[in-house]
């Protein structure tokens, strides 16, 4: 389906793109008849997130192909997942906002159901995927970082790896206004969701490439979402240097009378040297996760753009000049 460029879309798509080259023409195939079964106005808002392959190139061609529904902003630079999809969210123009990885891992003819749940009255539909198609330590890690994130956010995402989501207008209206340098974009969006819900879709293994996500970027982005949404880990680590405190004390008590009834004994030496060691384990556990909040805190208030747009790709509007936000 082919629609004007006037026409104002009822539904945007917007995909983070970084190194997929060898998966775009897959994406393209299954993309574009899935919104066309729709049978709506839509736009297609592809995010190149500082791709070094020739994704940028790829995506440059398919907005010259299809010119009345797709959309392309280039980054300058590799800022991540997060900030592309707020880029998206701050160009797009639908009422209902779908998010997609370009790997295909989540399927595209499942954005239809998304889009008929969001008709049902819901501002915000999040999904869980079925019969995961990733590694068992993967899927073990993601239960258990959920099970441990929704303890101590309060933030209520049964699978929060899976970026198939719907959002309402109000809801990403709100996140645009939103200036924060690491966040965390469903959990944002529950935040401010008045009516959200969840539903099932479908989850093969990814057309090409291999995941962008190390252990180490998903032990970041788990830092992200929690140090963005909850002071909890500050205040469990202050109620546990009390009750340290008050452990070491009664030791110390304990310790001086036993000295006192039995004279000085050396038995004890190894055990006072694994509750010091113990104790300066938790003392550098704090002092980190304290430098956790301090370093995005410093992040924040020096007010540097947290990603540089280096054009737009759009022929209502023409091709955009570079733009920090």
């Amino acid at each position: 389906m082919s629609q004007q460029p006037s026409i104002q879309p009822a539904v945007s798509v917007v995909v983070p793109v970084y190194n997929e080259q060898d998966g775009l023409a897959s994406l393209y195939a299954r993309l574009y008849p899935a919104l066309d079964a729709l049978g709506e106005p839509y736009e297609v808002i592809f995010v190149n997130d500082g791709s070094r392959d020739r994704s940028a190139a790829l995506l440059a061609a398919q907005q010259r192909e299809r010119p009345d529904v797709t959309r392309v902003i280039l980054f300058n630079g590799n800022y991540g997942q997060h900030m592309a999809i707020l880029a998206g969210f701050e160009h797009c123009r639908g009422e209902i906002i779908v998010t997609l990885d370009a790997d295909l891992q989540n399927p595209p003819e499942e954005i239809g159901r998304l889009v008929a749940k969001m008709r049902e009255g819901y501002d915000y539909v999040g999904t869980i995927r079925r019969q995961r198609q990733d590694s068992w330590f993967r899927r073990n890690a993601s239960l258990w970082m959920n099970r441990l994130r929704e303890t101590i956010t309060r933030v209520r995402m049964t699978d929060q790896g899976c970026m198939l989501r719907a959002y309402g207008r109000h809801v990403v209206d709100t996140i645009n206004r939103c200036h924060e340098v690491n966040t965390f974009v469903p959990a944002l969006a529950y935040t401010f969701s008045l009516n959200p819900t969840e539903i099932e879709v479908g989850h093969e293994e990814r057309v090409a490439g291999e995941s962008k996500y190390s252990l180490f970027k998903l032990v970041r982005l788990n830092f992200d979402l929690v140090t963005g949404f909850s002071l909890i880990p500050l205040q469990f680590m202050s109620f546990l240097g009390i009750a340290l405190a008050l452990a070491s004390g009664a030791l110390f008590l304990l310790l001086m009378i036993d000295r006192l009834l039995f004279g000085s004994q050396v038995q004890g030496v190894f055990t006072l040297f694994a509750i010091t060691f113990c104790l300066l384990g938790v003392l550098l556990f704090s002092i980190g996760l304290l430098g956790e909040y301090i370093g995005r805190i410093y992040e924040q208030v020096r007010g540097r753009p947290r990603y540089v747009v280096q054009a737009v790709l759009d022929d209502t509007a023409g091709a955009g000049s570079a733009q920090a936000r």
